[in-house]
């Protein structure tokens, strides 16, 4: 676990601080169009000298291609070991941007400056880095702890509403699988009157504790994949077919769904409970068209998780609201049984 996580206003002067007080030999800073325009001008005013990456957003950039271009970009700049790479930018940025500073030159350092709600209170944090490799969600990857973690709330004012409600899938996955009071009180509250000073923090703070028992995923740790199983194949699915294509916290709101109503049909979790998390989650989010002829593909994403042994597929379920259980085994029917019971709501 990273211990230089900073959060709230004053989080850029500690960025300011660790720059100023490490021998970096060069600060580099990865953007894509949108963090250049809209984040960047904040930033800048807290940096020492440095140079610039600029890569194209969207999930669909996040590839091999791009990272040639990154190594290229720093191979130009005579990067050596000493130097940083702040990322600053969502998920895809962070995600990608580590990945090519843990490899290049055996690893270099790296800070993550997430601009997106998803970013911070889930992609920036932990330690995860990685890129999609033929559609598959980051399918290659290391774990690498960035040098610190810049977390400004006031970065949100930048985002539409859509990225923002994206983000808020992830704090609702953490109430799911640890802090089930948490859940009932914000499910009255809603997304409108949202207090982003206080669930950030709040669950940040889920994140590194589960992080912290079990750095590697070895175990405990996948409890954090819950609504993945089902969330990713969703997302994998769409973002080939154009014009369809959903935000990462969009399908895992879907899966989330479908590996609720999963954890009932094993006998883990009450009718319920699943009444209350899918009506929060419908008041939140808009339902996803899925045809009939979209079940069975996606359900087949399904077999290249990460999560999988041998040809077990492997699923977090909810054995209450706040308590997960990891590695329960789901056949590809009961993914497209699920799949028809969210088509059906």
């Amino acid at each position: 676990m990273t211990e230089n996580i900073h959060i709230g206003q004053n989080a850029l002067q500690q960025l300011t601080d660790l720059l100023q007080n490490r021998a970096f030999s060069k600060v580099v800073v990865l953007v894509d169009e949108n963090t250049l325009l809209h984040c960047y001008p904040q930033l800048k005013k807290h940096l020492p000298e440095h140079q610039l990456i600029q890569i194209k957003s969207g999930e669909e950039n996040k590839t091999l291609q791009t990272c040639a271009y990154i190594w290229q970009q720093m191979t130009s700049f005579n990067l050596d070991r000493w130097a940083v790479l702040v990322n600053l930018g969502g998920g895809v940025i962070g995600d990608m941007g580590g990945f090519c500073a843990a490899v290049y030159k055996r690893g270099i350092y790296f800070v993550q400056v997430p601009t997106t709600l998803l970013s911070q209170v889930d992609a920036s944090v932990g330690g995860k880095t990685g890129i999609d490799f033929h559609g598959l969600k980051n399918h290659i990857g290391v774990f690498k702890e960035p040098r610190a973690v810049i977390i400004d709330p006031a970065f949100l004012q930048t985002l539409p509403d859509r990225q923002v409600k994206s983000g808020y899938a992830e704090i609702i996955k953490h109430w799911l699988i640890e802090d089930g009071a948490k859940f009932e009180e914000q499910r009255q509250v809603g997304l409108l009157s949202a207090d982003w000073e206080a669930l950030i923090p709040h669950s940040v703070a889920i994140k590194e504790r589960v992080v912290a028992a079990d750095p590697l995923e070895g175990g405990y740790r996948k409890v954090l994949n819950f609504g993945h199983t089902v969330g990713h194949a969703i997302e994998s699915y769409l973002l080939e077919k154009p014009g369809r294509e959903l935000l990462h916290g969009e399908a895992i709101a879907v899966g989330m769904l479908c590996e609720t109503w999963l954890s009932v049909k094993k006998g883990l979790l009450s009718q319920q409970e699943l009444d209350r998390i899918e009506t929060f989650l419908l008041t939140v989010y808009e339902k996803v068209k899925l045809n009939n002829e979209d079940l069975a593909d996606i359900a087949a994403w399904a077999l290249q998780d990460k999560k999988n042994s041998k040809s077990t597929i492997n699923c977090t379920l909810l054995k209450k609201i706040g308590q997960a259980v990891y590695d329960q085994p789901v056949t590809l029917a009961e993914i497209q049984e699920s799949l028809r019971y969210y088509q059906l709501l």
